[in-house]
């Protein structure tokens, strides 16, 4: 191990006191030498993607770093997007994890996040950040240790609890015991806090390091509600803003328009709050959503209209929820939620 390069020597500082980057642990050989192996691979090979992070970074550091300061908690915590997600909002693993801090989908709507084909706020930074902190801290408090606890987020939380019963039933709570159960972890929660510890000590130096983050707008929003079913393209028109500004502040949003039947929080650029309540009240309901609409013939069904227009049933489904599939019937008008293409016309219902 290059000790001259060795954060854990000449720790840097991200608070006074910060419980995961102090803690006497983080310089045990079988965490610190697989940290001084992340510093390594983000400073040579993955140099690039590791800037990149440092450059998304930016746009939510705030947002974080404020839900953080409310929990006080370890201000370290703010780079663990880079570990999850390489802080992308729609980051995506081959499990199924979704979001900057990777929720599955089951943890997801445990902790009070809706999972859903128009909606999925695991995507959402602003709904997902305190659910994610919330979690840890559940974790740290019910582990008594923080490296245990973001073992758990990483792993779960029963394996966890079996794997301290089995292995340290009447031993003391403290991260020691996450090297104790090092070796029985899988590969990935092994890397987990090795990675946190990198990236923390890279952040906090980057021009140490020969980064030089790339400073992006950050995250900033009025929130509206939408009433009813709107496309985005057209509540970017009554915000009168540019509907790519307006999929950036929403991407929880995955189809392009909100629920129907139900009043919807959607984000606006701050100061476009009351240009979108003037505008959008004079939008006639039938004008709220960019769609076709389709009129049901004989032997169709949902699965049929879906695969013609090349949309996703459970998305047919959402965008038609007076419609039972079962009670479809021939003259029925549904909604299909989709761009037209050349040639096309946007239908309201009724015309």
């Amino acid at each position: 191990m290059n000790s001259d390069r060795n954060p854990f020597l000449t720790p840097p500082r991200v608070t006074p006191s910060d419980a995961i980057l102090d803690s006497r642990w983080a310089r045990h050989p079988v965490i610190a030498e697989r940290t001084e192996r992340w510093i390594d691979y983000w400073t040579s090979e993955g140099a690039g993607e590791f800037a990149l992070y440092l450059t998304r970074m930016t746009r939510f550091s705030s947002l974080i770093d404020a839900e953080i300061s409310a929990g006080e908690l370890p201000r370290s915590l703010r780079y663990l997007p880079i570990v999850e997600s390489g802080y992308s909002p729609a980051a995506q693993s081959s499990a199924g994890a979704v979001g900057l801090w990777q929720f599955m989908s089951g943890t997801a709507r445990e902790v009070g996040l809706a999972v859903g084909p128009l909606v999925d706020e695991r995507r959402d930074p602003v709904r997902s950040t305190p659910k994610a902190l919330s979690l840890l801290s559940s974790h740290r408090g019910r582990f008594e240790s923080w490296y245990l606890a973001l073992a758990a987020y990483n792993a779960g939380p029963a394996r966890i609890s079996r794997l301290l019963r089995r292995h340290a039933a009447l031993a003391a709570r403290g991260d020691s015991l996450y090297v104790v159960l090092h070796g029985l972890l899988p590969s990935e929660t092994r890397d987990f806090i090795p990675k946190l510890l990198a990236a923390s000590a890279l952040a906090c130096s980057p021009e140490r390091y020969g980064f030089e983050p790339q400073q992006v707008p950050p995250f900033r929003f009025e929130e509206v509600t939408v009433p009813d079913a709107t496309s985005v393209d057209v509540i970017a028109r009554v915000a009168e803003v540019s509907q790519d500004l307006i999929e950036a502040l929403n991407p929880q949003l995955l189809r392009g328009f909100t629920p129907a039947n139900r009043e919807t929080p959607v984000r606006v650029p701050p100061g476009q709050g009351a240009v979108f309540r003037r505008n959008y009240a004079l939008v006639p309901p039938d004008e709220r959503v960019s769609f076709l609409e389709h009129k049901v013939v004989s032997g169709e069904t949902f699965g049929h209209i879906a695969l013609r227009y090349g949309v996703p049933l459970d998305v047919l489904r959402a965008a038609n929820p007076s419609i039972q599939p079962r009670l479809l019937q021939i003259g029925h008008w549904l909604i299909v939620p989709r761009a037209p293409t050349s040639g096309e016309r946007l239908r309201s219902p009724g015309k």
